[in-house]
């Protein structure tokens, strides 16, 4: 842990001593090339921080020199696991710290409890939320049978949720994995595709497919499927199923019509969980079809053990121009009444398969 000091230099500044402990270069504190400083200095431009050797100064506003503190602080907590701390990161961890300053934050949780929770390690690498929407969305799996995750492209919904499923086939708590997707719209109807009834499929169901190769040994998942320990199929396939100690993803749920998300819900069994993933915005159905996952939220919200996880645009970890976009798209509709910039209840159109 970092030690601190403190003095007040005026009525309204202070000055805080934070000193590194020896144990951590300060490379892994300031970021190559001082790129962490940097991005902590941008956050708070009034203040004036300073480094010598392993000591860094700040000096400024009592309140931001407090919480220039807590930030080098979290960050250490987060260096003592051995995880490396990066320019996200660093700025997620200051998002976080400012919104529980001015009372924005609804929750206890701390960037270093975010940031350090590990679901999967796999392939040398570790799978982790990395905003706190994303941590509570993996604590709501843990703790209840049905969750929805809702936001935008981009939030990890369907992500974290394939690694939740591959970690509870590890450690025994179901006996497989299915992955699922209506296959194009609401209708499923492939038959104007040509090829197989795979080769019809496969191209809706293979961001599933990807994301179970970064989590799994690529050698070891023609086996697993040939087992039966995993599947992915299209959604009509669950149909008259009763789905038994199983761990079940319904990946592009906006995409299902109330009928088919009454269907699924059903197929729910003994020992089983379900997650289901998906983005209100960015609905493919035909023209006057209402979305399952819409009306779902108005049926279910406040059942016991159903939990509805929302994630926003602040939770997007793709390029931060993702974000933005999600943002501007947001304001547009806002402003002129209309869903992803087209009139409401207008078509847009058949659109293939969208990554998570």
């Amino acid at each position: 842990m970092t030690q601190t000091s403190t003095a007040q230099t005026s009525a309204q500044r202070a000055r805080a001593q934070i000193s590194i402990p020896a144990q951590h270069p300060m490379v892994t504190v300031l970021g190559s090339g001082d790129s962490l400083l940097r991005v902590i200095e941008r956050a708070f431009p009034a203040a004036d921080i300073h480094v010598r050797g392993n000591e860094i100064s700040a000096t400024g506003d009592s309140a931001e020199v407090a919480l220039i503190q807590r930030v080098f602080d979290e960050m250490m907590l987060v260096l003592r696991t051995g995880q490396p701390m990066t320019e996200d990161a660093v700025e997620r961890s200051i998002a976080m710290l400012k919104a529980s300053d001015n009372g924005t934050s609804d929750g206890p949780e701390t960037p270093a409890e975010v940031l350090t929770q590990n679901i999967l390690s796999s392939r040398g690498r570790t799978i982790r939320p990395k905003t706190l929407n994303q941590k509570r969305y993996v604590d709501a799996i843990d703790k209840h049978t049905i969750v929805f995750g809702i936001g935008p492209a981009g939030t990890g919904k369907t992500y974290l949720a394939m690694a939740k499923a591959v970690q509870a086939l590890q450690s025994k708590q179901v006996n497989r994995i299915i992955l699922t997707r209506p296959a194009v719209e609401a209708g499923e109807r492939l038959g104007f595709l040509p090829g197989t009834l795979y080769e019809k499929i496969d191209p809706y169901l293979r961001p599933l497919y990807d994301a179970l190769h970064d989590m799994l040994d690529p050698d070891s998942i023609p086996r697993l499927m040939a087992a039966g320990t995993i599947e992915v199929a299209p959604l009509a396939y669950m149909r008259g199923r009763t789905l038994n100690d199983a761990f079940i993803i319904l990946d592009e749920a906006q995409n299902t019509s109330p009928e088919q998300m009454k269907m699924f819900l059903t197929r729910l069994g003994f020992d089983s969980k379900i997650v289901i993933t998906g983005d209100v915005t960015q609905v493919d159905l035909p023209n006057g079809t209402k979305s399952g996952l819409r009306q779902v939220q108005e049926i279910l919200e406040g059942v016991e053990d159903v939990h509805f996880s929302r994630l926003s645009s602040q939770d997007v970890v793709r390029h931060k121009l993702v974000g933005r976009i999600v943002d501007a798209y947001e304001q547009y509709d806002s402003t002129h009444g209309t869903e992803n910039g087209a009139r409401k209840g207008h078509s847009r159109g058949k659109a293939g398969p969208k990554g998570k």
